[in-house]
């Protein structure tokens, strides 16, 4: 069975129209599934011609035909301006230094990113799932987006996305990967086979600087950071690092999980951190056939969190999962889609959220 490199190697030689340079260096061959015999991509064109489309799906048909996949199945989407401006670099790549001042601005003073921790008192209540899913919502909303996985120990925000691409450097600066419109830089690019990160404090301080630092960025409007669980080391290291970042805590109806995260919020407020409020995820199961909620974990733990710290409770999802499926090209095991009930109560989470920040 072909791997994924083999699959970007064999299409190598396909040169996008507008940038004149191969499309696989241009990161234009995106969310690639193999399975045996047959192979699903989806291919951004610049072009918006079909004779052009069909072209490039002979092309690509015939290419891997001859590495033995007899079955191609090729979804085509038009480039996003986000997507031009990254394939513009790579083909006319600009000086490292401006690059790394790029990174860097996004932590200056004078900075327009309004950064946003997502914290919760204990792993398991959904804090990741929360922050994808905002992230996606925001930018739905036509926000610039980006995410730093900072949860070095437990990353997990590349799989709950779907992304199977890995980064590339571009003139010594690394580019993030983007999905849904969001771009994502996670320690889950950089370690092979899901291998566990085993590190002290200082490494993991270092690491999350050169997220920012040796990242090409770009133009942000948001930047949300998936904390770890607690009150370790890397939350103490975006408090130090980023003393105007706001924050939002993530907890489920339950009186222990609310009782814990309430530390993270009296962190928060110890280093001057507004809290935008509270999300109690888990909140309630919705039966598909009779439409009854049932409070599996409990009721009020959420209000209660937010009336100690006196912050708004933002927002009760449901407990559920995406109705994704595996097959679908831009498949996502974590993210809703825009459509789906809890997708529209993520897109009020996120109008709450530019109300209260913009």
């Amino acid at each position: 069975m072909l791997t994924r490199e083999q699959v970007l190697e064999a299409l190598h030689s396909l040169l996008d129209p507008e940038f004149k340079k191969s499309v696989t260096e241009l990161n234009l061959i995106k969310d690639i599934m193999i399975k045996e015999d047959s192979v699903s991509l989806t291919f951004i064109f610049t072009k918006d011609d079909e004779g052009y489309q069909n072209n490039v799906k002979h092309a690509i048909t015939n290419m891997l035909g001859d590495k033995g996949i007899s079955n191609v199945h090729i979804r085509f989407r038009a480039i996003t301006e986000h997507e031009r401006e990254q394939a513009a670099a790579v083909a006319n790549p600009a000086p490292t230094a401006e690059k790394k001042a790029n990174g860097m601005a996004l932590l200056s003073p004078e900075s327009n990113v309004k950064f946003i921790a997502v914290a919760s008192g204990k792993g398991g209540v959904g804090k990741s799932t929360v922050t994808v899913n905002l992230a996606v919502a925001l930018a739905r909303l036509g926000k610039r987006v980006g995410i730093i996985d900072a949860d070095i120990y437990g990353f997990s925000i590349p799989d709950m996305m779907g992304i199977e691409d890995r980064p590339v450097i571009v003139d010594n600066a690394i580019e993030p990967i983007e999905r849904h419109g969001v771009k994502v830089i996670s320690m889950g690019f950089f370690v092979q086979d899901n291998s566990p990160v085993i590190w002290r404090g200082p490494m993991l301080g270092k690491m999350l600087r050169n997220f920012f630092s040796e990242v090409n960025w770009g133009e942000l409007d948001y930047m949300l950071l998936d904390l770890p669980p607690g009150t370790g080391d890397v939350a103490l290291d975006v408090h130090a690092m980023l003393p105007e970042s706001k924050e939002v805590i993530v907890t489920t109806p339950h009186a222990t999980a609310a009782f814990v995260a309430a530390r993270a919020g009296a962190m928060a407020r110890a280093t001057n951190h507004d809290i935008l409020g509270i999300v109690e995820n888990m909140s309630y199961y919705e039966c598909r056939k009779c439409g009854e909620r049932e409070y599996l974990y409990g009721r009020g733990g959420g209000g209660k969190l937010a009336e100690e710290l006196q912050t708004e409770l933002l927002a009760q999802m449901p407990l559920g999962a995406p109705d994704n499926h595996v097959s679908e090209p831009d498949f996502s095991p974590s993210v809703y889609k825009e459509s789906h009930p809890t997708g529209q109560m993520y897109l009020e989470l996120a109008r709450k959220v530019i109300s209260k920040t913009e």
